[in-house]
């Protein structure tokens, strides 16, 4: 654990506040969810809470079957991390920060369609620094009770291969699927 130096009272309803600097730097947005766990030594920790992220190893299976189903990158995020990818390598995506444009269409909720290699692409990743990296993607919101939980993303780097209405289809019901299984 590492020391921020930042020192600060309880006040009389049991509140203590987060210093905007460390909301910031960990994304944390006024409505977020915080998970508190305890430790043995009577430390208090706050986690940030990922609602699809109880679903993580069935996220997994989920992108696997989208990858294989449609021959393209599969990634499946919370509202700030990838937590499930197949068809590319992990480490390239795996626990990786999502854009603050894929956070846009989110809070939006709104889908992306980039069909071809002449359209504007969206960065996945908050390290994506060149727009042309994927020839074509399909991006949309997993909605559970109402609130965008995440995203799942279909992708591909490849020259020529295209996204068509299948693609968008598959993502819509993948994300709708994602969204009931948080809300049973």
């Amino acid at each position: 654990m590492k020391a921020t130096g930042v020192v600060r009272r309880i006040d009389d309803l049991g509140r203590i506040v987060i210093p905007k600097e460390i909301r910031k730097t960990l994304r944390i947005r006024e409505g977020d969810p915080l998970e508190i766990f305890t430790d043995k030594e009577g430390e208090i920790i706050l986690k940030k809470y990922s609602p699809i992220g109880e679903l993580s190893e069935f996220a997994s299976q989920y992108a696997e079957t989208l990858a294989k189903t449609t021959g393209h990158i599969a990634c499946i995020s919370d509202k700030d991390t990838i937590i499930a990818v197949s068809g590319a390598p992990k480490k390239e995506y795996l626990e990786k920060s999502v854009s603050t444009e894929i956070e846009r269409l989110m809070e939006d909720k709104v889908t992306w369609t980039a069909r071809t290699q002449d359209e504007k692409h969206l960065p996945v990743l908050l390290t994506d620094s060149d727009d042309k990296k994927y020839t074509s993607q399909v991006i949309w919101p997993i909605v559970a009770e109402g609130d965008t939980i995440g995203t799942v993303m279909l992708l591909s780097t490849e020259p020529n291969k295209k996204m068509n209405d299948v693609e968008m289809k598959v993502a819509q019901s993948a994300a709708g699927f994602l969204g009931k299984q948080m809300e049973e």
